[in-house]
């Protein structure tokens, strides 16, 4: 389940591995333990540990506290100390981890682009809100679809400084999944421009939809091969 979590999450399954300790390297409380691996730049590192400690734990303190620390169970009428399994997980480690493997450089055009592919949900920020200009109500009208994004629980970003395409491409830097651009027909018709980071792609969406839209988007995402 470990192992799987990082992968639901984004990290490429072909970067991770299982190392199980050999039972003469173990710790005198463990009876097994299991390192998840990960195929960094310098080398395969460690990302999280799993032992199993057995009841050491709980049976030292009982004898050194002389308190009966035992589980008593009541369906089997039976009292035992309770085995511990332990998963040793750092954040710095799995937010480097991460990083690493969400960044990615792609020739788009004959330029370089830097991207980050991160889960939508753990992306810093989820959904940028540019407006085309900067004039003509449509800085008014991002504020307002910003504003409600946030009430719909979403992390987002207001940008209206530089062209349109910078924008993309800063975005695309910090690994925000989806950019939303409005411009003049939107104050017309209410839709928006959607852009999607993996795949640049852009669609048109009703603003009222627009919520929903992010969230259906995110929860059918799916990890983009790399460029070679």
């Amino acid at each position: 389940e470990r192992f799987q979590w990082y992968v639901d999450y984004g990290i490429g399954a072909a970067k991770l591995r299982k190392y199980e300790h050999p039972k003469e390297k173990l710790a005198h409380y463990c009876i097994a333990c299991t390192d998840i691996e990960y195929e960094y730049p310098f080398g395969w590192g460690e990302l999280e540990g799993i032992a199993c400690r057995t009841d050491f734990d709980l049976k030292s303190h009982s004898e050194a506290s002389g308190k009966d620390l035992r589980y008593f169970d009541p369906e089997t009428k039976e009292r035992y100390f309770p085995w511990v399994v332990e998963p040793a997980a750092g954040v710095d480690r799995a937010a480097l981890t991460f990083l690493i493997d969400a960044y990615d450089e792609e020739v788009v055009e004959g330029e370089k682009r830097a991207v980050l592919h991160f889960h939508p949900e753990i992306a810093p920020i989820t959904v940028a809100v540019l407006p085309l200009v900067k004039k003509e109500g449509m800085p008014d009208k991002a504020l307002e679809i910003d504003a409600e994004l946030r009430r719909q629980r979403f992390s987002t970003y207001y940008d209206e400084s530089a062209a349109i395409g910078r924008r993309y491409r800063r975005q695309d830097e910090v690994g925000t999944p989806y950019c939303v651009t409005i411009d003049g027909d939107t104050l017309k018709d209410d839709v928006v421009t959607v852009r999607l980071r993996d795949s640049m792609q852009q669609e048109r969406v009703k603003v009222s939809e627009l919520a929903a839209w992010v969230g259906a988007n995110m929860r059918t995402w799916t990890r983009p091969a790399r460029q070679a």
